[in-house]
């Protein structure tokens, strides 16, 4: 397609328009705005089946028939999301995916947003050109797909998927699929954004209901008072990671309410329900308030805004009173301080006022190599104009940042904005650099040249910080922060700097401390849109002569076979028997599993991105990272290998595998590699001390089986080399009640044993398990619709 090529691509001239919203009228929104009357009608056969008081998540979870009952943690709901977005690196998949199915066109709204393949390094311009050419292939192929499928495409520099879709497609009430961890975000404007994998990407792409364990918990967070000046919303999260932990959020939704709730501003709500990923939460949701129907206006939505207004006073978009939650936090915002959560985890929470003595006691340099401020979760108008405030002090002060100091746009409206009211000026004017609008570092699209090796320590206002993630650096401590202890801490350069209470020696000697910042949440002026190039047609007709464009021999995309049944036809529905490939030690993230940075180039090429697994995790056996042991390799062959490498010599022996994890398997990204990949390989079936909620859906979209440890004691027993046989799957499928699976376990050394395991599958999921991939199922099942 002689169209698509990198001129293209470039804003012309790098042109940015500042018109403003005074001068803007309100945007189509019949597409965006959701179906209130059909929503409101189903309420009320919901209320009448259900006769009880509803929280603001079953108002909108609860979309059928609720005759049969309802019960948290057991029922599986067949969710038909509104809309469906994905990012550029897991659209790759999904795509090539849903093109297998056989559709012309999707079935509900879709987007694409490049934002995961802008890789950060010297500024916005050149850094956005020079990715733009190494990506031209992946791009053009994304935008031919969406072309031929009627899909919305934001092209490179249009900003990052959740501030995009905040801005332009959320709305109150509403239940969209995005194919990402950090999808909660949308939740800021009062809907339930549940993030999947692309396979689940998929099933609402071709209208096929999404099978989801209602989660077993809603958890009803009662915010009050409010917050001091240089404590944020940002801070109230950090702050309740530390409490909950990584995995207290798990099979949760979490709804926010109180009079603390309608002090924030609604993208201080969505920074909350973004970093509610960080504790394992479903979603996060909030009630419809003022500034949510301010923010509607303020991005050209006003007939979202006022449908919105009709629906909430009907009662939908908010909990009634009386409704049932099975926990209640109580959060006083008067008692938050400004918090640091890290290293390594987004949970280790440290108020700032002890931070230096948290510092200190782990012998840690004094010293911040960089700070970083931006990402999905803080680059909002409010964030960047509290940040400008501390800036121009220093400025005046005649203080420039001590560090690196980078800043990430979420949107071209906001770098626009940015832009006409002299924030990006200040910013540059102290020494900051002021990069593209898309994900760059935070989710390791660094090209980082001064700490490639050795500790360190970056300040940034990201919302994950695991090991290597930002810089590839194992050794880089990412500590996260809200976007104004970001930067008033850049002025400095030293961890143990507090801004509330410590001065700066200025050159003349004399001391310089901060007033706390101010900002505004909406820009007086109204938004810049920017470059309205960006802006894709709302629901463009599908092009079906488009030809999808995948280059002959890419090394980036590579067209999908479907996996193989596990079952022979007329055989006894039992996995085959397997070897345990290893046995994985503790924290093993999607991060560890399929790892992003230079690896998100191959986002395309299952076979290539393969090379990747499990690299950076801990085989328990040893304590080694990457080693893995075959037990029966052959005698010119060496007995240790890398853990892709023993994998690859199971697949070409046809050998089935499992792997025996630990806790909360599979935390953070939604990336769906993590089982793509491991299924590439052969790996049949997983058992976990817990899994997170993400990762474990994504294992059996692809035709693994995930089971739980009875007696997570039983994790130690089992090592690399021993064969593992089900028993048991067999009466799931047959609908047994009551039915477990049990494992028989035989040692390398030949000790012989069962184990007792737990499961979540639905009897959907079975039909995945059984058809070899969810996907597989769906083409069967399409092609019996079509015949019919």
């Amino acid at each position: 397609m002689s169209t698509m090529n990198l001129r293209q691509w470039i804003p012309s001239g790098l042109r940015r328009s500042l018109a403003t919203h005074a001068s803007i009228p309100e945007k189509p929104c019949s597409s965006i705005t959701p179906p209130y009357a059909v929503l409101l009608n189903n309420l009320s056969s919901v209320r009448k089946h259900l006769n009880r008081p509803l929280t603001l998540a079953e108002k909108i979870l609860y979309k059928r028939d609720c005759s049969g009952g309802i019960q948290r943690g057991v029922t599986y709901l067949q969710l038909r999301p509104e809309r469906v977005a994905m990012q550029d690196a897991s659209a790759q998949m999904a795509l090539l995916q849903f093109m297998s199915a056989g559709l012309d066109r999707t079935v509900v709204p879709t987007s694409i947003h490049c934002d995961h393949l802008i890789q950060a390094s010297t500024g916005a311009d050149s850094d956005l050109q020079r990715s733009i050419a190494s990506n031209q292939e992946v791009f053009d192929f994304l935008e031919s797909a969406a072309k031929r499928y009627g899909i919305e495409f934001w092209r490179p520099g249009s900003g990052i998927i959740h501030q995009v879709v905040l801005e332009n497609y959320a709305a109150p009430g509403m239940l969209i699929t995005i194919a990402d961890s950090h999808t909660p975000n949308a939740g800021g404007l009062g809907m339930l954004a549940i993030g999947v994998g692309g396979a689940d990407a998929v099933d609402a792409m071709t209208g096929t209901p999404g099978n989801s364990r209602l989660p077993r918990l809603l958890v009803r967070i009662h915010v009050t008072g409010k917050l001091n000046d240089w404590a944020t919303p940002k801070d109230l999260i950090l702050y309740l990671a530390g409490k909950l932990t990584v995995k207290g959020g798990t099979g949760r939704i979490l709804e926010y309410f109180g009079p603390g709730i309608f002090n924030q501003s609604c993208t201080g709500l969505a920074t909350i329900a973004n970093m509610g990923a960080e504790v394992g939460s479903t979603t996060s949701t909030f009630p419809y308030t003022p500034a949510m129907q301010a923010y509607l206006h303020a991005t050209r939505r006003g007939p979202v805004a006022r449908a919105a207004d009709e629906a909430a006073a009907k009662g939908f978009l908010s909990a009634d009173a009386g409704a049932e939650y099975d926990e209640l936090i109580e959060i006083d915002l008067s008692r938050i301080e400004p918090t640091i959560n890290g290293p390594f985890t987004p949970d280790l929470a440290t108020p700032v006022s002890k931070f230096a003595s948290f510092v200190q006691e782990n012998g840690w340099e004094d010293k911040i190599s960089a700070s970083l401020i931006g990402s999905c979760t803080n680059s909002s108008y409010e964030d960047m104009t509290r940040v400008a405030d501390l800036a121009r002090q220093a400025r005046a002060a005649g203080l420039s940042s001590q560090v690196p100091f980078l800043c990430t746009p979420g949107s071209e409206q906001i770098r626009a904005t940015m832009e006409r009211d002299k924030i990006t000026e200040v910013l540059e004017d102290v020494g900051g650099v002021v990069l593209a609008n898309a994900c760059g570092p935070c989710i390791g699209q660094w090209k980082r040249e001064d700490k490639k090796d050795g500790a360190n320590a970056i300040l940034t206002s990201f919302n994950r910080n695991f090991k290597s993630r930002n810089d590839g650096n194992s050794l880089t401590m990412n500590f996260l922060a809200s976007p104004i202890i970001v930067t008033a801490m850049a002025f400095s350069g030293k961890l143990s700097f507090n801004p509330m209470t410590d001065s700066l020696t200025l050159p003349s000697g004399t001391l310089f401390k901060f007033d706390p910042p101010s900002g505004q949440d909406l820009p007086s002026s109204g938004f810049a849109l920017g470059d309205i190039s960006y802006h894709p047609l709302p629901m463009p007709d599908p092009e079906p002569k488009t030809k999808v464009i995948i280059r002959k021999e890419s090394q980036r995309l590579e067209v999908l076979e479907p996996f193989a049944s596990h079952f022979r036809e007329g055989s006894i529905l039992e996995l085959p028997k397997m070897k345990v490939l290893m046995r994985v030690r503790g924290k093993c993230t999607t991060d560890h599993i399929s790892a992003a940075g230079p690896w998100l180039k191959y986002k395309g090429h299952l076979s290539n991105i393969s090379e990747n697994l499990l690299i950076t995790a801990v085989n328990d056996e040893n304590g080694e990272v990457n080693v893995a042991f075959d037990h029966d390799h052959d005698p010119t062959q060496p007995a240790v290998d890398t853990i892709p490498g023993v994998a690859k010599k199971f697949k070409g022996r046809k050998q089935p595998w499992a792997l025996i994890v630990d806790e909360n398997y599979g935390e953070g990204s939604a990336r769906e590699h993590a089982a793509l990949q491991p299924r590439f390989y052969g790996c049949v079936m997983i058992i976990a001390r817990s899994f997170a909620r993400i990762h474990e859906t994504n294992l059996k979209k692809q035709g693994i089986l995930p089971l739980w440890f009875a007696n997570k004691d039983d994790y130690s027993r089992i090592g690399s080399g021993a064969v593992v046989e089900t028993i048991g799957v067999s009466d799931l499928f047959a609908g047994k009640p009551d039915a477990a699976v049990r494992v028989k376990v035989t040692t390398s050394g030949g000790e012989s044993f069962e184990i007792m395991t737990k499961h979540t599958m639905s009897s959907d999921q079975l039909q995945w398990l059984r058809a070899g991939s969810a996907l597989n199922y769906i083409r069967s099942q399409l092609g019996k619709k079509y015949i019919n």
